[in-house]
This record gives C-alpha cells, structure tokens and sequence, in this order.
C-alpha cells in the first residue's frame, strides 16, 4: 500500500448532511448512555471533522419525503450534500432512488451514485457479475419470499442465510449456519417473515473475514486490509460477523470483538486482495468511497462476498483507522469524500 497524497483543502463549503432523522445528534450529547451514542457515532464524528476543517454544516434528519430535501437544497444552497442515508421510507433498497433525486436536482454529493448502489446492494446480483469476471465467490442460490426452498444438488452444507440486499449483518446470528434442508427451510422462513426480503443462501467458508476499503473515482487507493477478531470464541465455534457483534457494544466488550490491522497474510494474498479490490469496485460501477468484503480460507483462497456501498465512516472505525495507515487523518480522510463528491 502507497501512502496517499494529502487531499488538497478547497474553500470554505456550505455542506447539507443527510441522515435519517432518528440519528441527528442532539446539542447535548453528555446524557446519552453508550449504546445510544454508538448509534450516531458516525453522524457526530462527520459533523465534527466538518467543523474541524472549517466548513459550514447542516444536519438534516430523513425518513420518507424528498420534499424537505428539496427545501434545505433551495433555501440553504449548500455546494454539497453529503449522504449519510442508507435506506429510505424503511426500504434499503430506496436508497439509490434519494442520490437518484440529488442528480435530477444537478447538487453535488458524496458516495455512490444510483448504478453503483443498485449493483451492490444486490448480494447475489453483485456475485453474478464477479464471476463473470473470473473472481472467486461461494457457492450461492437466492430464496424468493413466497416460494419453497429448493437447494440446488451442487451446493452441499454447511451453508449460511442472509438477506439478500440488507446490510450490517442483519438478520444474521449463529443460527443463520446450516447443516441440513430442515434448518435451511427454518432459517430462510425466519429471513422473510422477520426481515421481509428474499434470501440468499451460500456455501459457508471456513476461515477469516477480511474487509478493504477502496477510495476514489477513476484513480482509486485500496486502503489497508482489516480483519475481523473474536478473542472469546468458542473452541470449535465459527467465526460470522452476527448483528450482535456488529452492533452491540455489551456483547462487543464482553467477547473482545474488534476490527484491526490483519494479521500475516500467506505470499501473495495482500497484494491479490488490493487488485481485487480496485476490479470489483470498477466492476460495480462504484464511486467515492466502499468496502470489500471476503473471506479468506484456510488454504489462502480469498472469496468475494460483498461489497458495501455506505460503510462506516465513523472516526476509529475500520475506514478511518485503515486511512490513517496510509497518511490520512480523519478530517484528511472526510475531506478527500468531499472532494470526490465535488468532482463527480
């Protein structure tokens, strides 16, 4: 990994910050107990490096009307809107249509744009194109809700259930590993009663979880590779990022789930994660800023499982942290987001 150049600071910006409205900080934040201040962590840490390199910011909390976008945009004029938004009227997957909304009002904004969104948010859509494109994946069939289970002869267990285009783990738990079609029938009904999207259903990899961020637009930088570490786990236990390790601070603590530098990789596998990485970012259309996710099997073999196209941009996290490695601070880091955003 190269070290990156400096982004190069522009004037001062009016930046309108869309987020959804249950995560807008509150002035006083001194009475918020740590789950809660983990819940916005990434709106307040935003707001601050904003503040810190002198920008003028508005936050502005969205649930399910363009109307008071289109207010703030006219009556405030921001140069840009950065995008903290990843889902709409509850629906992940509307996601696309807001930036789709902020190119028909011709505003400037950080992220993905409506084409790299769709691609990516689709687990099974995004798979289909990497192994057009001759990058390894695991085995995988999609679940339609309303329809029976019907595992192709090709794909033996064990198998893990995700919804197809939710992201941050959810719905997933140590039950979502499956070793036989009546657990694979219960835990795809668990997926569309309780999460209410299809599923899909892949060939389960033993091994580490591996994820890389990737910044840019044309000229892109592959952050250093993160890795995904239990301390407390279970000897025996698999290792699967679960809603409860992603989320809950308690359990986090309690199980020494932390997302660090990775660990020694077998010759050759950093610099196949890096190539890797910049292809499928080309591949899916993707823009400004995403993580690569994979796993990395205990033979050296790295397979693409999906690529996140809102990860987090919290301070500490594993974007910031795996920029700072490479010379970028936080503010550094969120500065080059803006600019990204101002030169689509």
């Amino acid at each position: 990994m190269t070290p990156a150049r400096k982004p190069t600071r522009r004037k001062k910006l009016r930046v309108l910050l869309l987020m959804h409205e249950d995560l807008v900080p509150p002035e006083d934040m001194s009475s918020l107990s740590e789950n809660d201040f983990h819940r916005i962590k990434t709106e307040s840490d935003i707001l601050g490096a904003l503040a810190k390199l002198g920008h003028e910011s508005k936050p502005l909390g969205v649930r399910d009307a363009v109307l008071p976008i289109r207010r703030a945009i006219e009556e405030w004029k921001p140069d840009i809107v950065f995008n903290l938004l990843d889902e709409f009227q509850g629906e992940a997957i509307y996601d696309q249509h807001v930036v789709a909304y902020l190119e028909l009002l011709r505003v400037p904004y950080t992220g993905n744009n409506p084409r790299g969104l769709v691609l990516a948010r689709d687990k099974a859509l995004s798979k289909k194109v990497a192994t057009y494109h001759r990058i390894t994946v695991p085995k995988f069939f999609v679940a339609r809700m309303g329809r029976r289970v019907h595992r192709p002869k090709r794909i033996g267990f064990p198998l893990i259930v995700k919804s197809l285009i939710e992201e941050a783990s959810m719905g997933i738990s140590k039950a979502s590993i499956v070793r036989d079609d009546e657990a694979l029938e219960t835990r795809v009904r668990f997926m569309h009663d309780r999460i209410e999207t299809d599923a899909i259903v892949e060939e389960f990899i033993p091994g580490r979880e591996v994820y890389v961020g990737v910044i840019g637009n044309d000229r892109l930088v592959a952050l250093p590779p993160r890795e995904l570490v239990v301390d407390q786990l279970v000897p025996g236990e698999d290792l699967i990022a679960t809603e409860s390790l992603k989320h809950n601070v308690l359990y986090q603590k309690k199980h020494g789930v932390r997302i660090t530098g990775a660990r020694k990789f077998p010759n050759g596998v950093e610099a196949a994660l890096e190539r890797t990485s910049k292809r499928i970012y080309r591949m899916l259309s993707l823009e400004g800023y995403a993580r690569i996710d994979y796993r990395l099997a205990d033979d050296g073999k790295i397979y693409f499982l999906e690529a996140n196209p809102n990860p987090e941009l919290a301070n500490f996290e594993e974007m910031a942290s795996a920029a700072k490695e490479i010379g970028l601070s936080y503010e550094d880091l969120i500065q080059r987001v803006l600019n990204l955003g101002l030169r689509r």
